[in-house]
């Protein structure tokens, strides 16, 4: 398998600020970390290197993904992951004020950063935010209220286009296809917050607090993580852990700045600075 060659990746990691850095297919497979994990978060730890974990999956809340990472011998507070349920609220609470009606259709966790805080009101059909994510146990009753309030003039968000979503049963439909389903019934496209649109990357980096030209955003897919770094500027990453293969990565348009086969290098190179 074709990677970067040493001198490339140590003239780019030492533009290397911060990271965002992909979940499924990086960190983990599964319920099974992926070699060299503890160690390369542990290496940015010690060299005060500020990483955020971005994950498009907003079926969970950042508490539930950092308790699935501590079973794994990985501690990692809640505040250093962004789901894509947590972007959206961000994005959506930067332009609509307090006291907003907002319909959900989505997941406990989208309800919950949607409303936890009681910012956004919960809404049916008058709402003036429509926000959808993965679901489920989605009904068609929800589908019907999301439909309607978008076609009295909503303004319709979703945290992601997947169109599946992995499950130890097989493909699932995700995110995307009940865009899918809302498009067909509406005419209306929504503001996707998720990878690989960069609504997400922007909320990344206003929590990093680092600029895109010294970030890097490190995934395991072409076709969400590379191409939101790409189209946010970050300098892109991809280990070759998950769901990309040579033959995926030869035939595709979206080049990575750099290929590892998996975290060892990294660990390597900051092992190196001491």
């Amino acid at each position: 398998m074709v990677a970067t060659s040493n001198t490339e990746l140590q003239s780019a990691l030492d533009r290397a600020k911060s990271y965002i850095i992909d979940m499924d297919g990086v960190i983990y497979r599964g319920d099974l970390c992926l070699p060299h994990v503890p160690e390369f978060l542990q290496a940015l730890d010690d060299r005060g290197v500020p990483y955020l974990m971005a994950t498009n999956n907003s079926t969970k809340s950042p508490q539930e993904f950092a308790d699935k990472l501590d079973a794994m011998g990985i501690d990692l507070g809640a505040d250093r992951i962004l789901t894509s349920s947590v972007a959206t609220r961000g994005m959506v609470e930067e332009r609509y004020p307090r006291g907003t009606g907002v319909c959900v259709v989505g997941m406990k966790a989208l309800h919950e950063a949607m409303f936890s805080d009681g910012y956004f009101e919960p809404a049916g059909r008058e709402a003036s935010v429509v926000v959808s994510g993965g679901h489920f146990e989605l009904t068609y009753a929800e589908l019907r209220t999301a439909c309607l309030a978008i076609r009295d003039g909503a303004v319709w968000f979703a945290t992601n286009g997947d169109n599946t979503f992995p499950t130890e049963e097989g493909i699932i439909p995700g995110s995307g296809a009940i865009i899918a389903a809302l498009n067909a019934a509406t005419n209306q496209s929504p503001v996707v917050v998720g990878k690989p649109s960069t609504g997400m990357i922007d909320e990344a980096l206003q929590s990093l607090g680092t600029t895109n030209e010294e970030t890097v955003m490190l995934g395991d897919r072409l076709d969400t993580d590379i191409l939101a770094g790409e189209r946010a500027g970050l300098l892109t990453m991809l280990v070759m852990t998950g769901v990309t293969d040579l033959a995926e990565l030869e035939s595709m348009d979206i080049t990575p700045d750099i290929i590892i086969n998996d975290l060892s290098p990294l660990v390597d190179y900051y092992s190196r600075l001491g």
